[in-house]
């Protein structure tokens, strides 16, 4: 049944906001999909906060505090212990994001000595500012990557099914941070490269992501590894087809590589921007529908004021399913150049006469 309730990254970092002062989530989810960044995700939305990574998997015991000898007002030697920096209980009266990452993965001692931290939001004798939001991250148990909580210290918290994101939300965010249109248009075309292995019973049936069952398969599908992908694809001019392809076996695994690397040739017969920018009117349109998704997908990503009139001109020769992703995705409120479309005169004129399609799938 718990299953039913897996949360978003978007939704995990509003429960966090939402129940800072009084719990400690654990995000609990998949290798390689985004647990560490709702840190970034909660500094960009609590700008007056610090934010503050304490890294599990390096620490032992000795490292959350070391004792120091102070004196009392009466000149008695007593131990004072002295925090770790990386926890951020020194920044005193400050508003903290503190993640703790990779909670199960910890020695069991670290993890006693941060329950009073999770608990009470205080490290020996430092109490946290009372806004200060704590939360942890960790793998699912399932993977058999080593992620162990005992009885007492699951009780002390409250643990956050994390789902992966769909192959549609990975793209929103790939559109906003320079990811390789090529590769947006293998993964809307390839949603089974987004599902959970849990939901896959035996890993032959699915090639492409991590399964705990599927020996030798050191190399997979998350979308961790499908950014580092990006980079390799685009140098891979540089580097040739050959090397190319041995560095995304080796990132993605080779059935995913193979099949990537075969739609992405599709999209060295595309447009060049500049010739949509100089010649809307003439410039190359793809047959197809693969390298039409790879076009509208690069004009999402690359897309200036200077040219959104040339777009605009070159869109209306696009069939209206592509003229559709689109319009939705330059709508869609995540975008980062939503401004940029939403206030060309040409797209106004688009949109009044096109409003029905509006109602299709986002991007």
């Amino acid at each position: 049944m718990s299953a039913l309730y897996n949360v978003s990254l978007n939704e995990a970092a509003l429960a966090i906001r939402a129940t800072a002062g009084e719990i400690t989530t654990l995000v609990q989810g998949d290798m390689g999909w985004g647990k560490t960044s709702i840190l970034k995700m909660l500094a960009e939305q609590l700008p007056d906060y610090i934010p503050i990574y304490f890294d599990c998997t390096v620490k032992d015991l000795g490292d959350l505090a070391i004792p120091m000898i102070r004196k009392s007002e009466d000149g008695i030697d007593y131990v004072h212990m002295a925090p770790n920096e990386e926890l951020g209980v020194h920044l005193v009266g400050k508003k903290l994001i503190i993640m703790i990452d990779e909670l199960g993965k910890a020695n069991p001692s670290v993890q006693n000595g941060l329950l009073r931290l999770m608990q009470e939001r205080q490290a020996g004798s430092h109490k946290l500012h009372p806004e200060t939001i704590v939360f942890a991250t960790t793998n699912k148990g399932s993977e058999g990557v080593g992620d162990i909580l005992k009885p007492h210290a699951r009780n002390r918290i409250t643990i956050l099914p994390l789902r992966k994101a769909t192959n549609m939300e990975w793209i929103e965010w790939a559109i906003n941070n320079g990811i390789d249109y090529a590769l947006l248009g293998w993964c809307k075309d390839n949603p089974q490269a987004f599902a959970s292995f849990e939901d896959v019973a035996d890993p032959k049936d699915n090639p492409y992501i991590f399964h705990p069952k599927a020996a030798g398969r050191t190399s997979f599908i998350t979308g961790r590894s499908l950014e580092k992908l990006s980079h390799i694809l685009k140098k891979r001019k540089l580097m040739g087809e050959n090397v190319s392809m041995a560095m995304a076996v080796g990132t993605v695994g080779g059935p995913a590589a193979a099949d990537i690397m075969a739609h992405v040739r599709i999209g060295d017969q595309l447009p060049s921007l500049q010739s949509i920018k100089d010649d809307p009117a003439n410039a190359i349109v793809p047959t197809s529908a693969a390298a039409i998704c790879m076009v509208v997908y690069r004009a999402l990503a690359a897309i200036e004021y200077d040219w959104v009139d040339a777009w605009m001109t070159y869109m209306g020769r696009l069939d209206k399913e592509a003229q559709g992703m689109f319009a939705n995705g330059a709508r869609n409120p995540s975008f980062k150049k939503k401004d940029i479309v939403m206030n060309n005169r040409k797209f106004g004129a688009w949109a009044a006469a096109n409003g029905y399609m509006f109602s299709a799938d986002k991007v």
